[in-house]
């Protein structure tokens, strides 16, 4: 489902040549890593606040995480309060 976003928005996955093979897990972390506002607002409305938070945990939960500190502190209190 989020795959959408990445063909209409390029630039969050530019090194990635076949877009619509990533997961969602994966598609998300793109976005939360590269994206603007907007384009998380795009995710939250397309998979809803409680996918979306799911698949945040995943990625949190991994022994590596590829999102910056900030960001991951961010959305945890992010989906804290609004999920």
């Amino acid at each position: 489902m989020l795959q959408k976003i990445l063909q209409n928005k390029p630039y969050l996955a530019w090194y990635v040549k076949n877009r619509s093979t990533l997961s969602d897990v994966s598609t998300l972390e793109h976005i939360l890593s590269y994206g603007n506002w907007d384009d998380i607002l795009e995710a939250e409305k397309t998979v809803g606040i409680s996918k979306m938070k799911s698949l945040f945990q995943e990625i949190a939960s991994k022994k590596r995480v590829n999102l910056k500190p900030q960001t991951l502190n961010f959305f945890q209190n992010y989906f804290d309060k609004y999920a």
